[in-house]
């Protein structure tokens, strides 16, 4: 599986705009700031949605009161928290959706 980094991202957002990867990097740097702020701050909950990208969330789970430690076997109580949760957009749904076969994978 490749891994695609955030210097990465900044090195194709420069080349998308025709700028110094040194520009871009403040404002790719920045964005992905601000977003973990907004999903950190969360309380309880929060929807960011990009157009044409996605929604990012944070959710509650709920608690659960008989889980059990698998190593000892011992019911504890696990109190509720928060994740987060992605689900991508239309667009992005669309091109997962091709089958592999016609990607000549």
């Amino acid at each position: 599986m490749e891994t695609i980094t955030k210097k990465d991202v900044t090195r194709r957002v420069a080349l998308v705009l025709d700028q110094p990867v040194v520009n871009t990097e403040k404002l790719v740097d920045t964005v992905f700031v601000v977003l973990r702020e907004i999903l950190s701050e969360a309380s309880p909950e929060v929807r960011i949605e990009i157009r044409d990208f996605g929604v990012f969330e944070v959710k509650k789970t709920k608690p659960k009161p008989k889980a059990r430690n698998p190593k000892s076997g011992e019911i504890i109580f696990v109190e509720g928290r928060r994740k987060t949760h992605f689900k991508a957009g239309k667009l992005l749904r669309d091109v997962l959706r091709v089958p592999l076969k016609d990607l000549n994978v």
